[in-house]
């Protein structure tokens, strides 16, 4: 056999052995089954959004499936910077933040920077709503006609449809992170309470009422599906290391029930974001404190809700502390900021609806 006939066998060989089910290099590690059966598990349940750095180096929104596959660029604005994106309750529309090209994206300020943007859930007809500054931390209602946004006169319930201000409540010392939970009943948010800074408030969207949730410490709050529990990143006290590192936490409306949902020594968790059916949990997973809005963001994490409390890597004083947690599958998905998570279908793989 020549050596040109020999080389062309081998180069078969090896498309086949990348083709083929089943077949693979000789040595290769063979797929972890846990992954390979949570992906599959997943891979059709809608798309999650997220903000990530693009092609030319500003930040653009991006849509996956949760497996990871099919990732598509929404907005590749390159004179803009894009952040913090929302599904709708229905996942019909998309609400984020627009900030000028160069704009460093700051982890505890990003809802009052910028312009609010509105768009169809795979980010087609993006159109501002408001100008610099304006409807600040503004988040979706459950049946996606109003904002409930954050200003500095209080919390301010806007009609989508004609931008009124339709009612108003006090603040109640909230000053981060408003949103309202899928129920309607109550919003949660960051912040002071009982003489304590950062920490996590349940307010009756009637009344305003406001309950502590979590002390210390504490923020990123999101809401379960149920609207009676709320997850949250957390940093608690007197930890070995002094300053600590920021985990994720199930915590009950009222405060009575709080329960670790994975944690690692040495990574800060943030971004914690539930799937609409409350069956998996996405999280960001980082070394720096805030999880890099300022840099590229953070690694996207993705697990089963039942498989919590987990905790990943050796972390020995974190093990010592919570006993009896699970040995989680933790998928992860690429360097991102701010992921959020909906089943609508909003467009095919890899092509809008609208057939481009």
């Amino acid at each position: 056999m020549s050596r040109r006939v020999l080389g062309a066998v081998v180069l078969f060989l090896a498309v086949v052995a990348q083709t083929v089910p089943g077949a693979r290099a000789q040595g290769a590690e063979p797929p972890d089954p846990r992954r390979t059966a949570l992906e599959a598990e997943i891979a059709g349940k809608g798309w999650i959004v997220y903000g990530a750095r693009g092609e030319t180096g500003t930040w653009d929104l991006y849509l996956v499936r949760p497996d990871g596959t099919h990732r598509r660029n929404i907005t590749n604005t390159p004179d803009y910077e894009e952040a913090a994106p929302r599904f709708s309750p229905d996942g019909t529309r998309l609400l984020y933040r627009r900030l000028a090209k160069g704009t460093m994206i700051n982890h505890d300020q990003w809802g009052f920077q910028g312009e609010l943007m509105l768009a169809d859930g795979d980010g087609a007809n993006a159109a501002p709503f408001g100008g610099e500054g304006e409807y600040p931390w503004a988040s979706w209602s459950p049946d996606g006609t109003q904002l409930a946004c954050l200003t500095k006169k209080g919390i301010e319930i806007v009609s989508i449809a004609d931008k009124a201000v339709v009612r108003k409540l006090p603040r109640q010392g909230i000053y981060q992170q408003l949103f309202w939970s899928p129920d309607g009943k109550w919003f949660c948010g960051t912040g002071n309470h009982g003489g304590e800074s950062w920490t996590v408030v349940r307010m009756n969207a009637e009344t305003g009422e406001v309950n502590p949730v979590r002390s210390f410490q504490n923020c990123t709050p999101d809401w379960f599906p149920d609207s009676a529990r709320i997850l949250l990143s957390s940093r608690p006290a007197n930890q070995p290391n002094g300053y600590g590192w920021t985990q994720l936490w199930a915590v009950s409306g009222d405060g009575a029930d709080q329960r670790l949902v994975y944690g690692q020594d040495g990574f800060h968790l943030y971004g914690g974001a539930v799937s609409p059916d409350g069956k998996y949990i996405l999280f960001t997973n980082g070394k720096r404190d805030g999880n890099g809005s300022e840099e590229n963001g953070a690694t996207l994490c993705l697990m089963r809700a039942a498989d919590a409390p987990a905790i990943g890597g050796p972390s020995p004083d974190l093990r010592a502390l919570h006993p009896d947690t699970k040995d989680a599958m933790v998928l992860r998905l690429g360097e991102v900021w701010e992921p959020h998570w909906t089943y609508a279908e909003i467009v095919r793989d890899g092509a809008a609806k609208t057939g481009e």
